[in-house]
């Protein structure tokens, strides 16, 4: 474990090295109240670095072992936390970016604003912060902070959005932890600003999402919240990769890691394939050029 400040807060770290010479680095973002590093640090973490690729993880602010600050929970926030992170960490290469719901709204912010420093990004059950999104999240978020008690918002946030363990009910020390994090969610609200930043904060445009350069890839439960966000964003994202997980809701992730990691894999390895082959095709045509 390592603690590392960046933007001013200091965040909880974990560093998967990869086996054998690294192929790259991929940089893991978690989902937001109740998800920590530990979604990926025991699914799609070990699968990257076991096949060549350094793996970064860590706790968004507020959240798991990093640092909780009463305030500053906008989309910005975490994406300039995300940048400091990799100043910090000393990480000059572009990364490949893997985000989980929440997670996957920041990598997306990431690749817009700092293009240079995103190789690819894969996003699970997520799109982009937009307009909708942001009204979306301000209902979702109204509805479980101010007109239900404590004890019953994670209940109807579970039963609204499907969010938790699809396939992993009636397990009693599951749904314990469940709840575990639910009360620490509902600590999360109330001593801090999240729930009224997350909605407030900066959205993208049509034009700003069409800026993304890198390749993306979608990954989604059959049964998940983003089919029609997806569907808008492959649109406007010509070249954006989409694959379905059947049967699974919004936690594909942690129900279905094997075949989400392996969908990842392929993605990620491919292009990283295809940037070299660029690159190496460059050199060959600019010392070819040098030597007539």
């Amino acid at each position: 474990m390592a603690r590392v400040q960046a933007n001013g807060v200091d965040h909880h770290v974990q560093v998967l090295p990869a086996k054998g010479a690294p192929l790259g680095t991929a940089v893991f973002v978690h989902g937001a109240f109740i998800d920590s590093l530990a979604s990926f640090y025991f699914t799609l973490g070990p699968q990257f670095a076991e096949a060549g690729i350094d793996a970064v993880l860590y706790d968004l602010r507020g959240h798991g072992r990093s640092e909780r600050p009463p305030t500053g929970y906008t989309l910005q926030d975490f994406t300039a936390d995300l940048d400091a992170l990799l100043d910090a960490l000393r990480i000059e290469e572009p990364v490949h970016l893997v985000g989980n719901s929440f997670g996957g709204t920041i990598a997306l912010d990431y690749a817009v604003h700092h293009p240079e420093r995103a190789a690819t990004v894969t996003v699970v059950e997520s799109g982009p912060a937009t307009q909708d999104w942001a009204h979306t999240m301000a209902g979702a978020l109204d509805q479980a902070t101010e007109q239900l008690p404590p004890e019953e918002a994670l209940d109807w946030f579970v039963a609204e959005y499907g969010a938790i363990a699809s396939t992993r009910q009636g397990d009693g020390r599951h749904d314990a932890h469940i709840r575990r994090l639910g009360r620490n969610a509902g600590k999360f609200i109330a001593t801090t600003t999240i729930a009224r930043d997350i909605p407030d904060g900066r959205v993208l445009s049509d034009g700003e999402v069409r800026q993304i350069r890198c390749p993306v890839l979608l990954i989604n439960g059959s049964e998940g919240l983003v089919a029609e966000q997806t569907a808008w964003l492959a649109e406007l994202l010509p070249g954006t990769q989409v694959r379905v997980v059947a049967g699974q809701k919004h936690s594909v992730l942690v129900e279905a890691a094997e075949e989400v990691g392996a969908l990842a894999l392929d993605f990620v390895i491919t292009e990283a394939d295809k940037a070299a082959a660029l690159e190496a095709s460059l050199d060959a045509a600019l010392e070819g050029g040098r030597t007539r």
